[in-house]
């Protein structure tokens, strides 16, 4: 798969990256160091296989980049991270998923 543009939309607090015209985005909220990941949002139009896992892994590594932790308050995030527990270190202490 190709490599996702995945832009911090910091103004509407927001992760976003456009595929065939469409614009997919996670929502976030931030404090004291950690990212608040609040809501996936992928237009039914995005049907590429696995492009959600490729989204949110990209997502995760650029907020790793910031040495910031994630709450994962999106049940659709929250399980990309149960699945996927290389990221466990990411959650801040005393949050379990």
């Amino acid at each position: 798969m190709n490599q996702l543009a995945i832009k911090d939309n910091s103004f509407l607090r927001q992760f976003e990256t456009r595929v065939d015209g469409h614009l997919a985005k996670i929502e976030y909220s931030s404090q004291e160091r950690k990212v608040f990941l609040t809501k996936l949002v992928i237009p039914a139009e995005i049907t590429k296989e696995g492009f959600k896992e490729e989204f949110i892994k990209g997502v995760l590594h650029l907020i790793q980049e910031q040495n910031l932790r994630v709450v994962p308050t999106s049940p659709q995030i929250a399980g990309f991270l149960r699945k996927n527990r290389q990221y466990k270190e990411m959650l801040p202490v005393g949050i379990r998923i």
